[in-house]
């Protein structure tokens, strides 16, 4: 599992929702839910964390 330091989760917001961010186990995951209700998750790769809105990160061009 890679650990996020707590000054760049300080600063890190959600593209979608605006709202920080916290770290579960290999994502990140909003404070704030998205337009279905739940949190939006981003997943951490190699110690980077992925911010793209989930509908970018689908690989389709």
């Amino acid at each position: 599992m890679s650990n996020i330091s707590p000054q760049l989760l300080s600063v890190l917001r959600c593209p979608v929702t605006g709202s920080p961010l916290v770290q579960e186990g290999d994502e990140l995951l909003s404070t704030v839910a998205g337009a279905d209700g739940v949190p939006v998750h981003y997943p951490i790769t190699n110690g980077i964390p992925v911010l793209l809105k989930p509908s970018d990160s689908s690989g389709e061009h």
